[in-house]
């Protein structure tokens, strides 16, 4: 038993706006006297948790073929069976020499080791692995192994396949057989590329939408969850007594991530769910009983805590509840290396996972360690071999179940190399249409949807010719990020559906990203939103739209303010605040993340040739809306509930669209900027302070335009970049090294972003480079940080130019910096003759122009 905080009632959003937000980056923090202490009871009473029944009746002969293949098998070979290895790190060698039962790849492994891949090379890895299980030359039993994947909205590790869209998006269609569907096709062109399981269908029932993955989530209403489980589940695996299921049309299935991920404190990801019993079991688990019924083959377990004990080692709930209780006769696997996070534990030595009730450990670069930590921890009985045996068993049946053992190499079965299948029209044609019914309308003043094609319709804004960006987090890459459209070889962005479908009509229709145009449109349609994101660099503080940053609202009313009417179309993985940009258009479309087929969004709002709806609006909101950037957890049937747009408020073109004017007091302190955003229209954001300093070292806090050191070895002038006086221009005097920088009130954690692909990102403008040394670098304390030279690729740059240039996070950790207390996120330093315009720091993943790390 332990005290917790938690909120009372409803979001406290006059209250919710102090201490934390000071920080900026930091995050919301709500007042203490918003605040009151709840007890909550860590034991777990099984017995009132749903009682579930397992859909396959007992099978002798395959407990026969189990048993018989457990007895021939070796110590070695059992606990080969329990570790997964990532790609990245594991070669077929090693999957003959350490008989290992599974491998992954995780979001940004691809085969060969390449930035994407696709399905020739994907196929012929899986060849290789298969083929090493197989291969007893060197000793063991021949047990193929599995091949997982996140194809979580289609096969999205692989190039040219279908991108349908996100979980947010189909929770609003409320079609659970479309969602069994779209499980079926992505089944069939994972097995055309070699891949046999997927770790999805994701439902986890997200409670706060702060969450950076809210959007894997089909809905805050475990009921609607609970309605998809069962369909995602056989759309993936077939149905549970039909000659379909599991048959080689379709890969296992994975429940994850079991439990409470939705309901962690302050929606931070790998969170701790601070709730009873009762709601974690009527809330979070809703969608598990309905996929455990299906058949679901694996559960993956939580990287999150219930109140504090981590999932991964909670043995009441992995075994006494799910296995027990709730019948699941699959097997549980872990999350990348979430193991190592159990007290007491480390990535390469966690028996007590395993002794907890996890079955096979996710040790992506971690694996070796493990196994012989495990090996040696069975051998000494800290792992009893009845455990150990029982996990070994759950796998074998699941890969019988699948027919590994029978099919052959990936290649040689019916679907393996049918590379038609992926991308195929049929497939694309079931993602438009997901696409049309998952997008919900909140506003059309004065009926102005649909359009008629045939007037001259300008599309614009930065989403507006972005597959990338309309498809999201978890696309080719882990984030979503460093693509083009070129990386889409079947898909369409928003404009092109958009313009063909005006063309054939006898229209006309013109693309400019910042709304400027040749010839006055007739209507405007503006295609904005989040860019993509991931897992915790998606974690938000508020739920307020590019904080700071008004480029998309600018634009709209500029729109307006030639008389030129607005539709937006607004992308995001989650509802956000966004009243002031709704009061400025005419017409206001949440499309979520809609996927590879862009086109579904003209199909809507576009009339035909004819004058005609080709088809009406049918979403609904499946998350609640926010009114403010600080109402939030908002979720239906909470007390007082009170949001913008309702649970279940979706308009169609009958309904009367028009809104009064909604509140724009968005809860929020003025310069409040978006997570990972230290400096934007060269003002440093909440929680940050801009300085210089020349050769006496004493920083100096810039406050107003211009500023200088003592010695003005360094000025600082306001510059125009895309609005009056939004940039900074430095301009160091030659004489002595100075410093720009940039300091954090609080001390940053950056070392999860470490971990991934993140980089330091600024746009600046080089005017002047002299011959001499540039660093740019991070400091963690006075006696700990990391300066790396750059000027040598500075260099190399267009001079005069606006430019994104980054550095690796990596670069400054493996410089020396602690990477876990940043309180200098931002360091330019020089004793040269330079000058160089800044506008914008922030963390990102897709620089144009990449700083390399020193060399070691």
């Amino acid at each position: 038993m332990r005290f917790v905080f938690r909120d009372a009632g409803v979001p406290l959003c006059a209250v919710a706006l102090v201490v934390g937000l000071s920080a900026g980056v930091l995050g919301l923090a709500h007042a203490d006297a918003a605040r009151q202490v709840v007890r909550f009871d860590t034991t777990v009473h099984p017995a009132l948790w749903p009682k579930v029944r397992w859909p396959l009746a007992r099978d002798a002969a395959l407990e026969q073929r189990v048993q018989t293949l457990l007895s021939k098998m070796s110590l070695r070979d059992k606990v080969g069976q329990v570790i997964q290895a990532d790609i990245g790190s594991v070669t077929p060698d090693d999957v003959r020499k350490y008989r290992l039962g599974s491998i992954l790849a995780g979001g940004n492994s691809k085969p060969g080791g390449g930035r994407l891949a696709g399905p020739a090379k994907w196929l012929a890895l899986s060849d290789a692995y298969y083929r090493a299980s197989m291969d007893t030359s060197h000793g063991g039993v021949a047990i193929p192994v599995l091949f997982g994947v996140d194809a979580v909205h289609g096969d999205n590790d692989v190039l040219g396949s279908t991108i349908f869209p996100q979980n947010s998006a189909m929770g609003a269609t409320r079609d659970p057989e479309l969602v069994r569907e779209i499980g079926a096709a992505t089944a069939q062109e994972a097995r055309a590329a070699g891949i046999n399981w997927t770790f999805a269908p994701t439902i986890t029932v997200p409670r706060d939408d702060r969450w950076g993955r809210t959007y894997e989530g089909y809905s805050e209403s475990p009921k609607v969850v609970a309605s998809y489980a069962g369909a995602a589940v056989e759309g993936l695996q077939g149905k549970p007594g039909t000659p379909q299921f599991l048959d080689s049309s379709h890969v296992i299935a994975t429940a994850k991530h079991f439990l409470g991920d939705g309901s962690t404190k302050d929606g931070k990801d790998q969170g701790d769910a601070e709730i009873s019993e009762k709601t974690l079991r009527d809330v979070a688990n809703a969608g598990y009983p309905p996929a455990i019924a299906a058949g679901v083959q694996t559960v993956m377990a939580s990287f999150s805590s219930w109140n504090g004990v981590k999932m991964t080692g909670n043995k009441a709930l992995l075994t006494d509840v799910l296995k027990d209780r709730m019948d699941f006769q699959g097997f549980v696997v872990g999350d990348w290396n979430g193991h190592g996070q159990i007290p007491g534990c480390s990535n390469v030595d966690c028996p007590q996972a395993i002794n907890a009730g996890l079955d096979m450990y996710m040790a992506p670069d971690s694996w070796r360690g493990l196994y012989e930590h495990t090996l040696a921890e069975v051998k000494s009985g800290v792992i009893p071999m009845a455990r150990l045996d029982d996990a070994v068993a759950r796998i074998l049946r699941v890969k019988f179940r699948l027919g590994l053992f029978d099919q052959g190499a990936p290649s040689a079965q019916p679907l393996g190399g049918k590379f038609n299948l992926i991308g195929s029209a049929a497939h694309r044609a079931l993602a438009r249409r997901a696409v049309r019914e998952s997008l919900v309308l909140l506003k059309n003043e004065h009926h102005l949807l649909p359009l008629d094609p045939k007037q001259h319709i300008l599309v614009a804004g930065d989403g507006a010719n972005s597959i990338p960006k309309q498809s999201g987090g978890w696309t080719l890459t882990w984030q979503g990020t460093g693509t083009t459209n070129a990386d889409f070889p079947h898909g369409e962005s928003i404009w092109s559906g958009i313009d063909a479908q005006v063309k054939a009509a006898g229209g006309s229709a013109e693309l400019s990203v910042d709304g400027k145009y040749t010839h006055k449109p007739d209507v405007a349609i503006v295609v904005y939103g989040e860019n993509p994101y991931a897992e915790f660099q998606g974690d938000v503080p508020t739920l307020a739209f590019a904080p700071g940053d008004p480029t998309d609202l600018d634009l709209i009313r500029r729109l307006r303010a030639q008389g030129i009417p607005v539709v937006s179309v607004f992308l995001s993985g989650r509802p956000l605040w966004v009243n002031p940009e709704i009061n400025a258009s005419n017409a206001f479309v949440a499309a979520w993340l809609p996927g590879s087929e862009g086109a579904g969004v003209a199909d809507v709002l576009l009339r035909n040739a004819s004058g005609k709806v080709q088809y009406d609006f049918h979403g609904k909101l499946a998350y609640s809306w926010p009114r403010t950037a600080v109402q939030t957890p908002l979720n239906v049937g909470q007390k007082d509930y009170h949001p913008q747009f309702a649970f279940g408020y979706g308009l169609t073109y009958e309904d009367n669209g028009d809104l009064g004017k909604l509140s724009e007091v968005s809860g929020l302190p003025a310069n409040v900027a978006a997570p990972g955003v230290y400096l934007q229209r060269g003002k440093p954001a909440g929680g940050l302070a801009l300085t210089l300093s020349g050769a006496s070292g004493s920083p100096v806090d810039v406050t107003a335009m211009p500023a200088a050191t003592p010695d003005d070895s360094l000025k600082v002038a306001a510059e125009d970049y895309q609005r009056q006086e939004d940039a900074r221009r430095l301009a160091w005097s030659g004489t002595d090294a100075a410093t720009f920088a940039l300091h954090a009130i609080k001390p940053l954690n950056l070392d999860r972003q470490t971990n991934g692909d993140v980089q330091l990102v600024a746009t600046i403008k080089i005017d002047a480079l002299a011959p001499g040394r540039v660093t740019l670098g991070m400091d963690c304390g006075r006696t700990c940080g990391a300066s790396v030279p750059v000027d040598a690729t500075l260099a190399t740059l267009p001079k005069g130019q606006w430019l994104r240039v980054g550095m690796s996070l990596k670069c400054f950790h493996d410089a020396g910096a602690n990477m876990a207390r940043i309180d200098v996120p931002f360091r330019l330093e020089t004793a040269a003759r330079d000058t160089i315009s800044i506008t914008h720091v922030a963390l990102g993943t897709n620089a144009d122009h990449v700083l390399p790390c020193p060399k070691p």
